[in-house]
């Protein structure tokens, strides 16, 4: 079983969370697994196409450390698995479905399904299919933001970006090259590695010589965190650190969130690698219900308002699919269009 590390505890008794940034929270972790759930179903039933990898497990990641940030100001990079950290950032579920289903509603107009959501509305700068792709993309925004403060005296530039990537990127070159510019010039990034194991069918142990991706961070003079990733409240508290820092000009932080996908690396992967035991393991660490405990049993909200809120954000989610089914096909005449940027 791929659980040889010991997940860091968090003392939850330390924390200082009021009952709407806690529902804010969990009605944003809610939005990510029914969201999810969805795409399965749809998925399943032909509606939708290529590769789809879920992000089932995962939500409090994406949920620490995004909604740490400033929405819309502040900017996001991800990776194939990228529809939670869309929705994360403010992507409506409608144009995030409608992605999915290839309309031309959709938040990249069509043109990138699953692996490639993008929304300069939102900040988001896209989900990318090659594995540490987005890396480099988001290093170049973070210092675009850093030149933009220091060389163009734009006191308005205070942006952070966030850069999610998995335990296999952190084997690429492109991560090495990057966190080392990154540290050089200070710039105000948030590495995120949503170490959920298994980098497709690889047990992320058997594939690298320090397994403790964290540590890495001190080789580039940069603060390295491990942290639970099935805590929402753990990765919450150490990404407002790393924001407060980059916001401040001391530069980058690297954060190796120890987590664990629920579902296979894509929906075309029948999931055989992985032992029973091993997805029990993780499945009782559930970061939905974790936080739906710690919620009632800090009087922050009771079973039927946390019931209250499942039930709207289904019903949101059915209604992206109606208006992702009813809207149109991207129309063929604008084929190329959207290749270059427009004035």
């Amino acid at each position: 079983m791929c659980a040889e590390r010991t997940v860091p505890k968090f003392d939850t008794t330390s924390v200082k969370i009021s009952k709407e940034e806690g529902l804010i929270l969990y009605e944003d972790m809610v939005l990510g697994r029914l969201f999810e759930d969805k795409c399965a179903e749809m998925y399943y039933r032909g509606r939708m196409f290529g590769f789809v990898h879920l992000y089932n497990g995962q939500e409090a990641v994406s949920t620490g450390v995004i909604k740490s940030m400033r929405s819309g100001e502040d900017y996001v990079c991800s990776t194939y698995r990228d529809h939670v950290h869309a929705l994360s950032a403010g992507v409506p579920p409608t144009e995030v479905m409608a992605e999915l289903f290839g309309k031309a509603t959709g938040c990249s107009k069509g043109r990138g399904g699953s692996m490639h959501m993008f929304s300069s509305e939102h900040n988001l700068l896209g989900g990318y299919a090659f594995v540490a792709e987005g890396i480099p993309v988001a290093t170049g925004a973070a210092f675009q933001t850093k030149y933009r403060r220091d060389a163009l005296k734009d006191e308005s530039a205070d942006q952070v970006t966030a850069c999610f990537f998995g335990d296999g990127a952190s084997n690429n070159g492109q991560f090495f090259e990057c966190l080392n510019m990154a540290a050089l010039w200070k710039l105000p990034i948030i590495y995120v590695v949503e170490n959920n194991k298994w980098a497709i069918g690889m047990a992320h142990h058997r594939a690298t010589s320090q397994p403790e991706i964290f540590k890495k961070a001190s080789v580039f003079g940069m603060p390295g965190y491990e942290v639970d990733g099935m805590d929402v409240l753990a990765v919450r508290a150490v990404a407002q650190e790393a924001v407060a820092r980059a916001r401040a000009g001391e530069g980058p932080t690297l954060i190796e969130a120890l987590t664990y996908r629920f579902r296979g690396h894509s929906l075309a992967d029948p999931d055989e690698l992985r032992s029973p035991e091993e997805k029990q393991f993780w499945g009782e660490r559930d970061p939905i219900t974790k936080f739906a405990t710690y919620l009632t049993q800090q009087n922050l909200a009771t079973k039927k308002e946390l019931k209250e809120i499942d039930n709207k954000i289904q019903t949101k989610i059915n209604e992206a699919v109606e208006f992702a089914e009813s809207s149109p096909e991207p129309d063929p005449s604008e084929l190329r269009r959207y290749i270059f940027a427009e004035d």
